[in-house]
């Protein structure tokens, strides 16, 4: 197995990982207490910063370096069958692990100065967190269009050169089309977008780690 394969194959394994995790995180660790109280926000980030650094860390930075990783594995295994789509959809890549960095280093800013405003005037904190919210949203949560981008050119890509199966690259196609109705507001098309976006996220990219791990090796030309 070639270098690039095998790094592209752990690469969507960690992608997966990296997602799931940050779901669990979320779901048995920061939201309970979110949801506890009006102010369940600013005190975890007072008194818990620890927990929300690793769980950016690992969901965000984990994600944004798998991205980068597979991007490139696929690259070296599509391009001699869809040269210019799937140089395209290795710059959507790359971008979306940028955007992702970008998001989570805000976060990671926000989470300390969000504490220390809120040692001070709680309602001067609460103001500063509605704004950097919609920051940290607008530069990659609130829609998945670089994602989708990403994944759909890089499905075609393999349809027309019949590099991975055909099953997989129709849900990638697919979850393109998902991820661009995360663009639409929610009372027009399917609120749940971002949702089914990453669930199928963590399903394509499970498909493909194991799929790259066991497929023969693919020649690559320099």
């Amino acid at each position: 197995m070639n270098t690039y394969q095998k790094a592209g194959g752990f690469a969507a394994l960690a992608h997966a990982f990296a997602y799931l995790a940050g779901i669990a995180i979320a779901v048995t660790l920061v939201f309970p207490v979110l949801e506890g109280s009006g102010s369940g926000y600013f005190e975890l980030v007072k008194n818990k910063q620890w927990l929300l650094h690793g769980w950016i860390l690992l969901c965000c930075w984990g994600s944004a370096i798998s991205v980068i990783v597979m991007a490139l594995s696929l690259y070296y295994q599509l391009k001699n069958g869809a040269s210019f789509l799937v140089q395209t959809a290795t710059v959507f890549g790359i971008i979306w692990a940028g955007l992702i960095i970008a998001s989570a280093n805000l976060m990671l800013n926000d989470f300390r100065m969000i504490a220390q405003l809120y040692a001070k005037d709680p309602s001067i904190a609460a103001s500063a967190w509605t704004i950097l919210e919609a920051v940290e949203n607008g530069i990659v949560s609130g829609n998945e269009l670089v994602g989708s981008l990403w994944v759909s050119l890089l499905s075609v890509a393999a349809l027309r050169s019949n590099k991975l199966p055909k099953a997989l690259n129709y849900l990638g196609v697919s979850l393109g089309i998902v991820g661009l109705c995360t663009l639409t507001p929610d009372i027009l098309l399917f609120p749940g977008a971002a949702f089914a976006f990453g669930i199928g996220m963590i399903i394509w990219s499970i498909g493909l780690g194991i799929i790259l791990l066991k497929m023969m090796p693919v020649s690559v030309a320099s």
